[in-house]
């Protein structure tokens, strides 16, 4: 499931705070929100006037947090994969446009998609938003469920660049290494 981690608290504001800055509040009240049109799963928040607190550092300056989403591949929407791939890029000798191709061995979401529901995609999820593809199959050996492979093509220059930062992440949080061959 996507998630927003919130250096936000709902709850009072430390003693360490003070309350006269109005660029930066504190929304009390949280409401679980899923739009129809939307893959992000996450809380939206209520503003009522009289409940808002304005947060800043000791210093008086402003404190702004910062929302992080971890960086995460899925199959289903709402279910992180487990296992990390093996990616090979490819990229046009002029460098506008390009493919990735992601192979996952014995991935987790065959072992929760009977509980979850079927593929419906491949989702790459980051700070940015999502990277979809529906270029996504199965391979079985004796019936059964071995791997998936999964292709997202880059048209763009800004396709591009918008990947290798989403790569970048989800290597950083995952372990990858890239090997040039």
């Amino acid at each position: 499931m996507a998630a927003l981690q919130s250096l936000v608290s709902t709850s009072h504001a430390s003693p360490h705070m003070h309350h006269h800055h109005p660029s930066t509040k504190v929304f009390p009240s949280a409401t679980l929100h899923r739009s129809a049109f939307s893959s992000f799963h996450g809380r939206s928040l209520s503003l009522s006037a009289g409940n808002c607190q304005t947060l800043t550092h000791r210093n008086g300056r402003p404190w702004n947090p910062i929302l992080m989403v971890q960086p995460k591949i899925q199959f289903i929407q709402g279910t992180d994969e487990q296992t990390v791939p093996d990616v090979r890029l490819t990229k046009s000798r002029d460098g506008t446009n390009g493919m990735a191709i992601f192979r996952f061995d014995q991935p987790s979401v065959f072992d929760s998609s009977a509980e979850v529901g079927d593929i419906t995609g491949f989702y790459m999820i980051d700070e940015e938003g999502v990277i979809q593809s529906v270029d996504v199959n199965a391979k079985f050996i004796n019936g059964k469920p071995a791997g998936i492979e999964a292709k997202y093509v880059m048209r763009t220059p800004r396709e591009w660049d918008r990947f290798m930062r989403f790569m970048e992440r989800y290597s950083n949080a995952n372990g990858l290494q890239f090997v040039k061959k």
